[in-house]
């Protein structure tokens, strides 16, 4: 009996919460690749602006991975996909390039020359700002990943989506993931400050376009005194920048954070921001939850709907 062929596979595309913190995003990376990453994949797509996390979702997805560079720092000079396709001989399996950095070095044509050359030879290239080098390549990747408030995973085919697409999508909706990390740690530093509850002990989760901290016991504070705190540092306008790997500096005061580079660059560019007026409890985790989000007010009147498509 002859097995049944498919034109397609059936998959089309997925979302995630974009999470915060540099463990998070590793893990979700590792998610997608067990689930959606083919050993057949020999072009992958990473989408998204600098400092959304792109690197990360990518240790997280190829550990191991030498990545050439990224937001920290350069590590391998010359390109070791541009090198070995120059010599003839592709020694790696997995190759990693970012475009746009690599783009003041090597004319695009050339890079895709590279690309194809490697794929041609049975080898897998992870291209970040994978938008940029479209035109020239001259054929899609099989799984794009962007980046920005969402992770959209997607295995596009001959009628797209083009990566352009996923690319506008994350950029216009990666300045709402920074307002809500920007305003979670200002919640964050007002609890431990006026309240004494370390930053580093506190559970996050995320709901759309905001946040959530998660509280075994209902805290005995008021909710509506730390949002009146939480609008007097937004009022202030005080300056954010990152520090290291796990501190942020708003004002004079060094912050824990465990996703440093996706913040505003002050606290006045914080809009729209409020808070659930009551501790929310989830009889499934037994847990009470914190809530804010940078949205209309209007927006917390049902909590149960608040992650409406």
């Amino acid at each position: 009996m002859t097995p049944l062929k498919f034109a397609s596979d059936p998959f089309m595309y997925t979302e995630y919460y974009a999470p915060r913190g540099r463990r998070r995003l590793m893990e979700l990376g590792n998610t997608i690749t067990s689930q959606y990453l083919s050993p057949e994949d020999h072009c992958v797509g990473i989408l998204g602006e600098a400092g959304s996390g792109k690197s990360l979702i990518v240790r997280g997805m190829f550990p191991g991975l030498q990545l050439t560079n990224d937001d920290e720092d350069v590590y391998t000079r010359p390109l070791p996909l541009m090198d070995h396709f120059e010599s003839g001989r592709f020694r790696d399996h997995t190759y990693h390039m970012d475009v746009r950095f690599e783009s003041a070095f090597t004319q695009p044509y050339r890079l895709a020359e590279a690309v194809r050359a490697a794929i041609d030879a049975g080898r897998r290239v992870v291209i970040e700002h994978f938008d940029l080098l479209y035109p020239a390549l001259g054929r899609n990747a099989e799984l794009l990943v962007g980046i920005g408030e969402e992770v959209i995973v997607a295995r596009p085919n001959i009628f797209g989506p083009k990566p352009t697409d996923i690319a506008q999508k994350v950029l216009r909706s990666i300045h709402y993931r920074r307002m809500v990390h920007t305003a979670e740690d200002l919640v964050c530093h007002i609890l431990d400050i006026d309240y004494g509850i370390p930053t580093s002990t506190l559970v996050h989760g995320d709901v759309k376009r905001g946040f959530l901290l998660e509280f075994e016991e209902k805290p005995s504070f008021s909710v509506e005194e730390v949002q009146k705190r939480a609008k007097e540092f937004i009022d202030a306008k005080l300056d954010v920048c990152y520090l290291d790997e796990h501190h942020i500096r708003i004002g004079d005061a060094r912050i824990y954070c465990t996703g440093p580079r996706i913040h505003l660059r002050s606290t006045g560019d914080i809009q729209l921001f409020a808070m659930a007026p009551d501790f929310v409890y989830d009889p499934v985790r037994r847990g009470y939850m914190l809530v804010g989000v940078v949205a209309k007010p209007e927006r917390l009147d049902d909590l149960s709907d608040i992650n409406k498509f």
